[in-house]
């Protein structure tokens, strides 16, 4: 059986540039793989953030400035993978474990979300998560 962390992947954000500068395009149903329906960004970390699943959100997660590593499980399998390009995101979804380590002091973080913001939907601590799915 094939667990939701194998469903994890890079996702190539379309950019063009010329002298002026560059512009990335995130489009819902394209290069976001689902509707979105929640954006927010981290910035100013001053620790390690993540630390949780969602039970029914799928993300897509780019680094727009700086450099993080994401950590992800899906309670058998492991991930790591660094985020320094902002051309470049990670889709992550749905009941795959996150933390977010290695922040360099300039990292801006944009998260795309398919579900709107619902903490009851969280599963905050790894050992909860490993008993929601059934893994010692």
């Amino acid at each position: 059986m094939v667990g939701p962390l194998a469903r994890a992947r890079r996702v190539a954000i379309p950019t063009i540039g010329d002298g002026r500068g560059r512009l990335s395009v995130v489009e819902a149903g394209q290069t976001a793989p689902f509707p979105i329906r929640r954006v927010f960004y981290m910035h100013g970390m001053t620790a390690e953030r993540g630390g949780h699943a969602h039970r029914d959100t799928d993300q897509l997660v780019i680094c727009l400035a700086g450099s993080l590593r994401l950590d992800l499980t899906d309670g058998r399998d492991r991930l790591s993978v660094r985020l320094d390009d902002p051309t470049q995101g990670l889709f992550i979804p749905a009941m795959v474990f996150l933390d977010i380590r290695d922040i360099s002091p300039e990292a801006v973080c944009l998260v795309l979300a398919n579900t709107h913001y619902d903490m009851g939907q969280s599963i905050r601590s790894l050992e909860a998560f490993l008993e929601a799915v059934g893994q010692p």
